[in-house]
């Protein structure tokens, strides 16, 4: 067995770089770090080959004066912690003065800084081995730090790296959650002599644009709130522009990007409701707290955090979010897209393209477009109630039907976000009009939206109205069916009466069903029992009423919803209107699909070519 013997400074300098520089990014996120960390509001990016063969940071923050740049390519020399205590508190992005030491470890590192006081700027150079002494050198202000070929000591090391492209993908990844991280702070990226992105100091929501692009703009929706000494805001994406990949989730931490498995999940949480399993929302997001309350050293990388009291930031996180996504959608997206003809940016808008504020089409109102003259009984019968609007409407229907169809005024649109039907297409989809011009509606997936958070709200209250059947309905049920039933009465928690449901057991093949929740007396009762019963014998009774239980409601709302080829009055295609704009969610099912779309009057003129 060899003997014990202390390792070589420049060995442990290699070793903690395989840690610290992964790749050329991994190095450009420590020098852009650094550069923040020294109160830089300029800062200029330049990459050759990727990042292998150069990468150079310079910026004008407040440099260094000669005594501390002797030290800055040494190991575990730093100007930010000097205690315990200032480990416990730290506010600034490096601490551990690790980074520029392993950077110059394994390359050839030339460091330019000047001190404001300095009369010149001074220069220091690594070449892997060692650090030679600095020397006078021309710099008007702040610090460049140059890398060159990055691992050329380490031949191991540097088999790993992949193609140009790649590393530069990745050293623009970097760039990316820095520059969304500081948007007070003005950037520019040049890749082998060529510019690709400059970014002034802007507004959150400027900067957001300019480095994530006009079409996540376009579906965010901003998010800001305060409690005790937490802030949790940015903006997140709708439902609608949810993603295959994770590649537009930023979250960070007093500044600090990072991948946090408890933030994650709290976000997975809030979104669960509204997105289908297998996509991902996109979202630039801000936690801020007392630096004591959260432990950022914990990985080499420091891109993982620990909380003092994980449970109460989840809670705070996950409410945040599902009350920003639970907003009726009359609100966040047709209200504030006035808002944005006036300031896009502006907190909470959303950025709409489109001629807002355009002269407004009054309603054919001459032409009768409804498909029948029924009562409102079958709505009535759907929705659980009508409101005053639609009773107003059905009033006036019975009257003159000219004068039902004249067109609401422009203080009523503006006040039904949503606009008013004017016609039904195929028994699918609704036609409405607004004050931005046309709304299409999946009549379907907005009112199983509407009946499902109308089942969540009743089970919350452990209260689901029951509506027994005048004669009951018996069926032919296999022995799983009637085994599960079975259960289920005997549950002490009465899981299918907590349901609203009432199935009686006639014999070892028959099942009946003798009641069933009120806003679902309409649906087929046999065809919703069986769903229901899958369900229960699938998750068992008690998950099925907590963990799952979102997905049984979810089944039972697709069993109430109006189905394809129904249809409607006018009044019904308004009353649904309504409902969609005091729902929360309502922009999407709860499959995650999109329930409607807006067509502005500026889409409409470019179909027609009108205006050229």
């Amino acid at each position: 067995m060899a003997a014990i013997r202390l390792l070589p400074d420049q060995l442990i300098s290699q070793i903690a770089a395989g840690e610290v520089v992964e790749r050329p990014a991994s190095a450009l996120k420590e020098l852009l770090e650094n550069s923040l960390d020294a109160g830089s509001t300029d800062i200029n990016v330049s990459l050759l080959q990727g990042g292998v063969k150069q990468l150079r940071v310079a910026d004008n923050g407040q440099g260094m004066p000669f005594d501390d740049l002797a030290l800055a390519l040494t190991r575990h020399a730093t100007s930010k912690i000097g205690s315990l205590e200032d480990l416990e508190n730290v506010a600034s992005l490096g601490f551990r003065g690790e980074a520029l030491a392993s950077i110059a470890s394994v390359s050839r590192t030339y460091l330019i800084s000047r001190d404001p006081n300095e009369k010149h700027a001074w220069r220091i150079t690594s070449d892997g081995n060692y650090i030679e002494a600095p020397e006078p050198a021309a710099l008007d202000k702040g610090t460049t730090v140059e890398v060159n070929d990055l691992y050329f000591n380490t031949p191991a090391r540097r088999k790993f790296l992949k193609t140009e492209s790649t590393e530069f993908g990745h050293c623009e990844e970097a760039f990316r959650r820095v520059a969304l991280s500081r948007p007070d702070v003005g950037f520019m990226l040049q890749h082998n002599g060529r510019a690709l992105m400059r970014l002034s100091v802007a507004e959150p929501e400027k900067r957001f644009l300019e480095v994530l692009g006009a079409d996540f703009a376009a579906e965010a929706l901003s998010v800001d709130e305060s409690a005790s000494d937490l802030r949790f805001w940015g903006m997140t994406a709708k439902p609608t522009f949810s993603r295959h990949t994770r590649d537009t989730q930023y979250v960070y931490v007093n500044g600090r990007f990072v991948r946090d498995k408890l933030i994650s999940h709290a976000i997975r949480q809030a979104y669960q409701d509204v997105m289908h399993g297998d996509r991902h929302p996109a979202f630039v997001l801000f936690l801020e707290l007392d630096p004591k309350l959260v432990d950022v050293n914990v990985h080499p990388a420091k891109t993982e955090v620990r909380f003092r009291d994980g449970q109460a930031i989840h809670r705070f996180i996950f409410h945040t979010l599902h009350k920003a996504l639970a907003t009726p959608s009359g609100i966040s997206n047709l209200v504030m897209a006035g808002q944005a003809a006036i300031n896009p940016f502006a907190r909470g808008a959303n950025v709409v393209d489109g001629s807002v504020g355009s002269s407004f089409p009054t309603f054919q109102s001459q032409m009768d477009l409804r498909s029948n003259h029924s009562s409102t009984s079958f709505y009535q019968t759907l929705f659980g109630g009508i409101q005053q609007g639609l009773q107003s409407q059905e009033a006036t229907s019975h009257g003159n039907h000219d004068e039902a169809l004249e067109a609401p005024t422009i203080e009523a649109q503006q006040d039904f976000p949503l606009g008013f039907a004017v016609a039904q297409i195929h028994g699918v989809y609704v036609l409405a009009q607004n004050n931005l011009g046309l709304v299409v509606v999946d009549m379907h997936a907005a009112h199983e939206r509407i009946m499902y958070e109308i089942l969540k709200n009743a089970l919350d209250r452990d209260h689901v109205p029951m509506q027994p059947l005048l004669i009951p309905v018996s069926f032919q049920a296999d022995r799983l069916e009637v085994a599960t039933a079975e259960d289920a009465l005997s549950n002490e928690q009465g899981n299918l009466r907590q349901l609203g449901f009432d199935i009686a057991v006639l014999s070892p093949t028959t099942l009946a069903v003798r009641a069933v929740p009120v806003m679902l007396q309409d649906a087929d009762a046999v065809a919703l029992a069986r769903d229901v019963l899958r369900d229960l014998r699938e998750y068992g009774g008690s998950r099925a009423l907590t963990e799952r239980r979102n997905e049984m409601l979810g089944t039972m709302a697709c069993h109430a919803a109006v189905r394809a080829n129904r249809m409607l009055t006018l009044p019904e295609m308004n009353a649904l209107l309504r409902d969609m704009e005091a729902t929360e969610r309502s922009g999407q099912c709860n499959h995650g699909r999109p329930t409607w779309f807006q067509v502005t009057m500026g889409e409409l003129d470019k179909m027609f070519m009108r205006g050229k």
